[in-house]
């Protein structure tokens, strides 16, 4: 498996807002302002260490899932012509979801399985490969308190973030969105925080057109995932990682974040 399928749509209600104490240049703020988090420079756009990362794991095409008004992003790969990476776009009409993102991407991925990032997540190196090594479908369970002690994301951000529960072999029996402190009290340690990191195989196309919005009026990814296991006999092997996630979310991100990336070599 060689493809990747990266959710670059973002409205980026949150990164627009103002954080208090926090300067942008103003490159960082044109960027912050139009809610395209995958492009926020540090140095370059943070999208960039995203895929050079997924490049140093061995993908060697992705498609950019985008909004139709993707012409910055495009223009600016056509322009330093990537070396590792094949870059696609598809686009995305409307803010639907993550399941509707990842539907739009079909007719790039084709019948070949892919692994699915958020633009907004820089993910480590170990978790890109397992899933890569992978067979069949697979998600990654980011270590909750490696989380809090690693990554950028604060313990009151993280507490709201979807737990991963396994079965007795290891795969996925379901994800946990908000789950009370009951229901993590009940949960096997270590705690599995999902972060969007999928392996997915073609079934989850047929996945994301049968669900029905969520709640929130999205179609979520996790939903069509619950459906490709409960009524298409997916299995997801869960893979374990005790290493850190970074996370783009807000103008306050971007410092730490600018921070822990300083050093690190871009190779598209």
């Amino acid at each position: 498996m060689d493809q990747l399928v990266v959710l670059a749509r973002g409205l980026g209600t949150r990164m627009r807002k103002s954080s208090p104490g926090v300067a942008l240049d103003a490159g960082q703020a044109e960027a912050a302002s139009s809610g395209v988090k995958a492009m926020i420079p540090i140095g370059r756009p943070f999208l960039d260490y995203v895929l050079s990362v997924a490049a140093d794991a061995g993908y060697r095409r992705a498609c950019l899932v985008v909004a139709p008004d993707h012409d910055r992003m495009q223009h600016y790969y056509e322009r330093i012509k990537p070396s590792r990476l094949a870059i696609q776009f598809a686009v995305q009409a409307e803010p639907l979801g993550t399941a509707n993102a990842v539907a739009a991407a079909e007719a790039v991925v084709g019948q070949q399985p892919f692994l699915m990032l958020n633009s907004d997540n820089h993910y480590p190196l170990e978790a890109l490969c397992a899933l890569r090594n992978a067979a069949g479908s697979a998600v990654v369970a980011f270590d909750r308190d490696a989380m809090l002690a690693k990554s950028n994301i604060p313990a009151e951000r993280l507490s709201k973030f979807a737990v991963i529960e396994t079965d007795r072999d290891n795969y996925l029996r379901r994800i946990i969105e908000k789950p009370d402190e009951a229901t993590l009290g009940k949960l096997p340690r270590p705690l599995g925080v999902g972060m969007n990191c999928w392996r997915f195989t073609p079934a989850i196309f047929q996945a994301c057109r049968a669900i029905v919005p969520s709640p929130r009026g999205e179609l979520e990814i996790t939903d069509a995932v619950q459906y490709a296991i409960d009524c298409l006999g997916e299995r997801f092997q869960v893979f374990s990682c005790a290493a850190a996630v970074l996370d783009m979310s807000s103008q306050s991100d971007i410092e730490p974040v600018a921070r822990r990336l300083a050093g690190v070599e871009v190779k598209l």
